[in-house]
């Protein structure tokens, strides 16, 4: 399906039509000094791609980068999923791994305050399947289209283009089930020391089949086998201004060093009774799981070990997404994962074009979908002669195992508008405990009271006052520590 080059034809340089190039420094002119014509093919290819090779960079999570390696299933889970690739312990699957920061733009500094993604393609027999997690449990939001404007708030103002603390600070205070988050990003796990020291949550609910079609759902934890490992706000800050690419640095050098970094996996899992009986929504993605009633069990092992040969080819052009599942793994319907099932495929197809599937670093080993075929770059043989539908198909496993078994969930129900603004104890009680424990741990609530002064103290008075009410939902001692510290931060500028 690509093409790969061997060293013979690295010899000499071809037009693109592979007709050979006498001098690919030379342009057709009219004399030495005259002017060009419009005859010089050789310059009028290369000039041209050249002003097209740029893609649209990712809406999000668009600077990163990762790396090659394998997942080994280590436990035996066939009790709780049919999936290929878990079906026996020591089955290893090839897999690509990318780690990134969430809202700032390509190339701007990797260490900066903000969730990681940490997104794994895994190549398995029955497809593709792509775990789309981060470096955090929870998130900022369980209302999708919250998801537009929180981003938005985080970009650049659009009048100034610059990054602007007050947006920052009036989306969060203005939705307050963003504090859980908030508690891990502006304290010191906001900053990992690097994409090899921090963890990795599924955050979301999924649901893992047998063949029979019964479920439990999940929620899946990878674990640093290199430990975590934090930046204070200062260091993360002197190392912006040192290495903007830092992380990526980082990693590329301890592969190449053969320092694989790997991570041990888990599954927490809950029945669909126990789900019924939980005190909070388990489709709430800012909520989690508590590990003393659902604890973790080991399933497998990630390494990563190879990097990239081409960074545009198998890193910008790798399209990760939640809808990329294979049977014995299915989404649960946690509404911000339902909407992730289309926006990622819908960006991709944006950003890479209908048949971005085809690219090498995002093909299945087998697919025949003939209802899916035409369309721009399309690079296989378009499925020949067979007709754009589907035929009878007789394989007993594809039948056995197909994914969105009748005997699942049923929803009835009356469409309706509901935004979950609803908020009760049960909102706070996680962030308070997250708050106990960094006091458990050495100079972390230190650290998390001057990094959210520092952070919020460019903004407006009010603002400023909106940030302290926000942080005394968690305890008012926290809030009026805050005030304080910014009171403290701006006598010293002035």
């Amino acid at each position: 399906m690509s093409k790969s080059f061997d060293e013979s034809e690295k010899k000499f340089c071809t037009l693109t039509n592979g007709a050979p190039m006498d001098d690919p420094y030379s342009t057709q002119k009219i004399g030495k000094v005259g002017p060009m014509v419009l005859q010089d093919i050789q310059f009028m290819e290369t000039m041209s791609h050249f002003d097209r090779e740029r893609i649209p960079e990712r809406v999000v999570h668009a600077n990163g980068g990762g790396a090659f390696g394998y997942f080994e299933c280590t436990d035996d889970v066939t009790d709780l999923t049919c999936a290929s690739f878990l079906s026996e312990v020591g089955k290893k699957t090839k897999t690509l791994t990318r780690f990134s920061t969430v809202a700032e733009a390509r190339q701007s500094p990797d260490t900066r305050r903000d969730p990681r993604g940490f997104s794994t393609k895994l190549y398995t027999d029955d497809g593709i399947l792509d775990f789309v997690y981060n470096n955090t449990p929870v998130f900022f939001i369980r209302d999708p289209i919250k998801f537009v404007y929180f981003i938005h708030s985080q970009k650049r103002d659009p009048k100034t283009d610059l990054h602007d603390r007050n947006t920052f600070w009036d989306y969060l205070t203005n939705n307050p089930e963003s504090l859980h988050q908030v508690m891990t990003l502006m304290s010191d796990r906001g900053t990992p020391a690097s994409w090899r020291n921090m963890h990795c949550y599924s955050g979301h609910a999924y649901k893992w089949v047998k063949a029979d079609g019964s479920f439990n759902y999940v929620q899946v934890h990878i674990k640093s086998d290199q430990g975590v490992k934090n930046l204070t706000n200062d260091e993360a800050v002197k190392l912006e201004g040192e290495d903007r690419d830092y992380n990526l640095k980082d990693l590329h050098d301890a592969i190449e060093r053969g320092d694989y970094p790997s991570w041990t996996c888990y599954v927490q899992v809950m029945s669909p009774e126990e789900a019924e009986k939980q005190p909070f929504s388990i489709f709430d993605l800012t909520k989690v799981w508590p590990q003393g009633q659902f604890p973790l069990r080991r399933f497998g092992k990630l390494v990563l070990n190879k990097n990239p040969d081409n960074y545009f080819a198998q890193m910008e052009q790798a399209a990760f997404s939640p809808s990329n599942l294979v049977p014995g793994i299915e989404p649960s319907a946690d509404p911000v994962l339902q909407s992730r099932l289309y926006s990622y495929d819908d960006t991709h197809r944006h950003r890479l074009g209908a048949n971005y599937k085809q690219i090498p670093v995002n093909c299945p080993f087998h697919f025949f979908t003939p209802f899916v075929r035409d369309g721009p770059m399309n690079v296989t043989d378009n499925f020949g002669p067979s007709p754009n539908y589907p035929g009878p198909r007789s394989d007993a496993k594809f039948k056995q195992t197909s994914f969105m078994n009748a005997k699942h969930e049923k929803w009835i129900g009356h469409i309706e508008k509901y935004h979950w603004n609803d908020f009760s104890e049960i909102d706070f009680e996680q962030p308070r405990n997250l708050w106990k424990v960094l006091g458990k741990q050495p100079g972390q609530q230190e650290n998390f009271i001057y990094n959210v002064a520092t952070h919020a103290l460019p903004c407006n008075p009010e603002i400023r006052e909106r940030v302290v009410k926000y942080f005394n939902l968690i305890t008012p001692e926290l809030g009026k520590a805050i005030e304080s510290k910014m009171k403290e931060l701006k006598e010293k500028q002035n």
